[in-house]
């Protein structure tokens, strides 16, 4: 009863075991919030990879692709079975995007993907990454499924802006009101969409995203052609506010840039091009050598993933047009090559065992089979390495608590030689002396333990208000959302981590008192009475 009773003494009244438990706490709380943070990121990170990625992906090893998608799929979906969910094909291949801003021409290097929609919405999200189907803001239903069509309010935007282009020169009084080289009808531009704080910048282009010249030729809209239509064979009278064949949902990064509102502070994407333009895509075709070949589309909707690797360089394209664009389609037979095959798995857990059948059943100098954590292997690996050396160095901010109890325990034990040497004298024994010194820190480790996951959880809870409140009082944002492309901090916490952070402070503290009990309780009881 004596050891627990001078245990809780020293915890109560000495202001040194205060230090000793704050010490374990801050370690204790810093711990669980980074590890929090590094775990959202993570989570959030991977959420987005694998958004755009299927479960199973297979590659081929030339841009050229490989004939008749037909076959291998069945061949896939003998050796998958049950399984598989879901199963596309699409087209994948380097070019360049260029399009008119402010009458400037404006071109960056993309990664043109060609997709079924359908298709590629049984593999994984996509919905979810156009901002047409935006439940609050979007422009298209958000029950239905993604296609080419230019929802309502892009068609009424082409409209506008081709009937604006067709007339703007003319010198009949009736259309003067459209005749402005600032910007359209103020009509046209009150009804444009809304893209979550997407807006076009500045005043809008003098002329709409069609041609490859600058400046199209200005005839009447019964007379107006499509600039894109194939040059070898005779061009055709057609509605010049009809979409192109070509349809392509464009990456957000590589149409907009981010702005500070002056009003409020806040960050907002400004759009360079919106649903119902053109854009001018150049790429090689599949022959060898190969040769380049453009083709013009019409922007259906926008792509927003949240990774600035796919925002800023991710086309997709309606599969056919691409394939016949860059002569992917066999003569006569109508057999089309395709470059990857994308699947969904019913249990992602079941990924490694069917890539080893494909690995056996494909050739491998023609395809390459991967799982998505595969092909994200490296940027995977570094995030796991930076968390873990981060573990480490956050675990010696504990250890240092630890040194620091090992100190003050030393000096508890010369303070109190005397004291140690009345309480052998009196028939206290060595386990007994060592167990009050051991008990003294097990209860600092379970106190600092206990008060830091409390204030680390708080932390976490509170952690985007806690960033505002900073942001505010320094001037400046912490959490910068033109750096992390987050809205907000990501956490999450995970109670086995929190578990195993709370026990290796309490282990830590622990150890820390091992050697001055174990001095103590080697004091002799007449050497230490005579201690001054």
């Amino acid at each position: 009863m004596y050891k627990f009773l001078l245990s809780t003494r020293y915890l109560r009244t000495r202001f040194i075991a205060l230090a000793s438990i704050i010490s374990v706490m801050l370690g204790v709380a810093t711990m669980i919030v980074v590890n929090s943070v590094m775990a959202g990121f993570s989570v959030e990170m991977k959420d987005r990879l694998h958004g755009i990625l299927a479960d199973v992906i297979i590659s081929t090893a030339s841009m050229n692709g490989v004939a008749d998608a037909d076959r291998w799929m069945e061949m896939i979906e003998k050796i998958g079975g049950d399984d598989i969910e879901g199963m596309t094909t699409s087209v994948e291949v380097y070019g360049m995007m260029t399009f008119k801003f402010a009458n400037e021409p404006i071109t960056r290097p993309v990664t043109l993907v060609g997709i079924e929609p359908r298709g590629k919405s049984s593999v994984g999200p996509l919905k979810e990454y156009l901002l047409g189907y935006d439940k609050e803001k979007g422009t298209r239903d958000p029950k239905s499924d993604p296609n080419w069509e230019l929802s309502a309010e892009a068609k009424e935007y082409r409209k506008n802006w081709v009937f604006r282009s067709s007339w703007e020169d003319t010198a009949d009084p009736d259309w003067s009101e459209y005749n402005q080289t600032s910007s359209g009808p103020e009509t046209v531009d009150s009804e444009q969409p809304d893209f979550t704080d997407s807006e076009p910048a500045g005043d809008l282009p003098d002329t709409p995203n069609f041609a490859e010249s600058p400046s199209p030729a200005v005839t009447p809209p019964d007379e107006l052609v499509n600039p894109f239509l194939n040059q070898d064979s005779p061009q055709e009278e057609v509605d010049p506010t009809a979409p192109l064949r070509g349809r392509a949902y464009v990456g957000h990064g590589l149409i907009s840039y981010q702005m500070t509102d002056p009003k409020d502070g806040k960050v907002i994407d400004r759009l360079m091009v919106r649903p119902g333009d053109d854009i001018q895509l150049s790429t090689v075709n599949a022959a060898m050598p190969p040769a380049p070949v453009s083709l013009g589309v019409t922007v259906v909707d926008i792509l927003k993933t949240g990774m600035s690797e796919y925002d800023s360089n991710l086309i997709y394209c309606n599969l056919d047009y691409l394939q016949e664009v860059r002569g992917m389609v066999h003569p006569g037979t109508n057999v089309r090559d395709f470059t990857t095959i994308q699947i969904k798995l019913k249990d992602y857990s079941n990924a490694p065992e069917l890539v080893k059948k494909l690995k056996a059943a494909f050739p491998p100098e023609t395809f390459v089979v991967q799982t998505w954590e595969d092909k994200q292997g490296p940027l995977l690996a570094a995030v796991e390495m930076e968390s873990a050396i981060l573990n480490v160095l956050l675990f010696l901010i504990i250890a240092v608590a630890g040194f620091g109890i090992l100190a003050i325990f030393y000096m508890i034990v010369v303070e109190k030689t005397r004291d140690i040497g009345i309480m052998k004298a009196l028939g206290a024994s060595a386990s007994g002396i060592m167990s009050i010194f051991l008990s003294y820190g097990l209860a600092l480790g379970m106190v600092g333990s206990g008060v830091g996951v409390a204030l680390g959880l708080l932390f976490v809870n509170y952690i985007n208000e806690i960033e505002t409140g900073l942001s505010w009082l320094t001037g400046r944002p912490v959490f910068n959302e033109e750096i992390y492309y987050f809205s907000e901090i990501p956490t999450m916490v995970s109670p086995w981590m929190v578990f195993w952070v709370a026990l290796g402070a309490i282990t830590i503290a622990i150890l820390a008192s091992i050697l001055p009990a174990r001095r103590a309780a080697r004091l002799h009881p007449v050497k230490s009475l005579r201690y001054e």
